[in-house]
């Protein structure tokens, strides 16, 4: 079953979103791991949170959203963009984050696949600094960071 996995496939309650690929952290030949999107989206606009405070939620690489996604809700509060993501359970799992810059980039790479995306703006879990974090426009692509209190998409992931 698992060298049948292919991206766009439901799977372990959502839908894979990407397959780490050799060179990425934590790739195995022998065992497939990536991401896992939710099958839509836990916000059409929702504030990141922590306005104000640094969470150090600084990673912006594959594999670092979950960390990210803790820093953030140890910087308190509820009915924000992690929030959503670490309340959330779809299938039996629990264990859903807001995604990294990387992670969220590899969504918009393969949207299509993926499904039911808006051409809105979806926040990372990336901090920039204490009062903004990064973001991404799932039209274009662009990448950059914006004032945590603004509302914009969230769209949950796992790891598999």
């Amino acid at each position: 079953m698992s060298s049948d996995l292919k991206i766009g496939m439901p799977y372990m309650g959502g839908v894979i979103a990407y397959m780490l690929q050799q060179g990425d952290h934590g790739y195995d030949a022998g065992t497939p791991h990536g991401l896992i999107a939710a099958p839509a989206d836990q916000s059409s606009g929702i504030e990141w949170g922590a306005d104000g405070k640094d969470t150090n939620a600084y990673g912006a690489d594959l594999g670092t959203g979950h960390a990210n996604t803790s820093a953030i809700m140890k910087a308190g509060g509820s009915g924000n963009a992690a929030y959503l993501c670490q309340m959330l359970t779809l299938g039996g799992f629990n264990d859903w984050y807001l995604p990294s810059k990387q992670e969220l980039n590899k969504l918009f790479i393969n949207r299509e696949a993926i499904g039911g995306f808006s051409h809105a703006y979806y926040w990372s879990s990336t901090e920039a600094s204490g009062y903004s974090a990064w973001y991404q426009f799932f039209e274009s692509g662009y990448q950059n960071y914006s004032s945590k209190f603004l509302k914009n998409y969230v769209r949950a992931v796992r790891t598999f």
